[in-house]
């Protein structure tokens, strides 16, 4: 392999959107002949297939450099470097950083070079390089926020990526101005804890404050989206803007992780069964076609069918569209790795299974009301776009990429809408 570096990204959409930012990087220090692993912790099946995926990197490119960060990199540093396969690790931090890639394109000063992880934790301001869009051409992410400053039992993430920290709302519309420019119709805000946001900026801002600045000073901003939340955090200017601002989607994914009160005490989140459905309700009382995602574990320690039946009956009662389903996963160094009363391996599979099937009823009965209806759809490529609620519709006729296209939905084919 000679040539520009190549990246291969595992988990979430801010280590994709980290990862455009590691490129632009890259090249501006002239690195060549280079593999680099954007890794997640996740899960212990995150870990190991990052490792996975590492070996099969360096069969096929024996003669690059193979470089792995991430969060399982900041988490387990050691443990990557100690692979054959591996000529060096970097942290979260250090990923983000100019002299990083300098260092690393000039070669490898001697065995301290290998491993450049600082500790995490002491970081406190967000990385400030920032990229102007990646993926499509429709959509845009714009990262605002890294870390987190809560400690669920089930959770290493914080771990790989610090303490909260929040990008200033000067700075993202900014970005945003710049993006509209270019032509993106759509603009996501992402982080790791979303809805902490500005907890650590000047007069302590909510994320509502930064969502009604964003569509108040950028009104050619067709579409803004919001990425996952904390539904117990949502303050007062976001129920606001979910009411009064049509340019806000009308879509969320929730972290709800579990629908039984003493699992959810267990998980140490901070919501209850009934806040979560609190918040549905509302929410969809000041938008009528408000539509919700969520994440949610199956078979966390010490989960009887009784549990796990209240997390059933929550699909139904907050109404959820979009399920992410996770079978729980022992993550070494979290509080949850220590509890004793696990669940048996067979029981947290069919739970799970039960879950998913649960979420496609849910997506069937979404698509069902939808022909005859009218929605403006932007289009991720000629043939397919997405809804306000992110329901994707196929086209028959070619359309702009990027474009949003007012039609009717004609018909359903699987999970997807039709259009004429």
């Amino acid at each position: 392999m000679t040539g520009a570096p190549k990246f291969t990204t595992l988990g979430c959409r801010l280590n994709a959107y980290e990862t455009e930012a590691m490129k632009d990087l890259a090249t501006q220090a002239g690195m060549e002949n280079a593999v680099i692993v954007n890794t997640c912790a996740v899960t212990s099946e995150a870990v190991r297939k990052a490792r996975q995926e590492i070996r099969r990197l360096r069969r096929e490119n024996p003669d690059a450099k193979v470089i792995v960060t991430g969060c399982a990199a900041q988490i387990d540093p050691d443990s990557f470097a100690a692979m054959t396969e591996v000529d060096a690790v970097i942290g979260n931090t250090e990923k983000m950083a100019p002299e990083t890639w300098s260092r690393l394109s000039n070669g490898f000063i001697g065995e301290t070079e290998r491993v450049m992880v600082n500790d995490i934790m002491s970081v406190t301001e967000t990385a400030g390089h920032l990229i102007d869009g990646f993926g499509t051409r429709s959509r845009a992410y714009v990262q605002v926020q890294n870390g987190c400053d809560h400690r669920c039992t089930f959770c290493i993430i914080p771990y790989g990526r610090g303490n909260s920290r929040s990008v200033p709302a000067g700075v993202v519309v900014d970005q945003i101005k710049r993006l509209v420019q270019q032509g993106y119709n759509e603009v996501v805000l992402t982080g790791v804890d979303l809805t902490s946001w500005g907890a650590d900026l000047p007069g302590t801002p909510r994320l509502g404050d930064l969502v009604m600045r964003i569509l108040r000073l950028i009104p050619d901003l067709p579409r803004l989206r919001i990425s996952s939340i904390d539904s117990i955090e949502a303050d007062e200017n976001l129920m606001q803007a979910i009411a009064t601002e049509p340019r806000l989607m009308p879509h969320l994914h929730l972290s709800l992780q579990h629908g039984d009160d003493l699992i959810l005490k267990r998980m140490k989140r901070r919501h209850l069964r009934d806040d979560a459905i609190r918040f549905c309700e509302e929410a969809r009382k000041l938008r009528p076609e408000m539509t919700f995602g969520a994440d949610i574990i199956a078979g966390f320690p010490t989960e009887t069918e009784e549990h796990f039946a209240n997390s059933l009956k929550l699909v139904e009662d907050c109404d959820l569209t979009w399920l992410h389903v996770f079978p729980y996963s022992s993550r070494p160094g979290t509080p949850a790795a220590r509890i004793p009363s696990k669940v048996n391996g067979n029981v947290i599979k069919e739970r799970a299974a039960r879950l998913r099937a649960a979420g496609d009823a849910a997506v069937a009965r979404h698509l069902a009301v939808q022909p005859g209806r009218t929605h403006h759809i932007l289009m991720e490529s000629p043939e397919m776009g997405r809804t306000e609620q992110f329901t994707e519709v196929l086209f028959d006729a070619p359309q702009t990429e990027g474009a949003i296209v007012t039609a009717t939905i004609t018909g359903i084919r699987g999970t997807q809408l039709t259009a004429a």
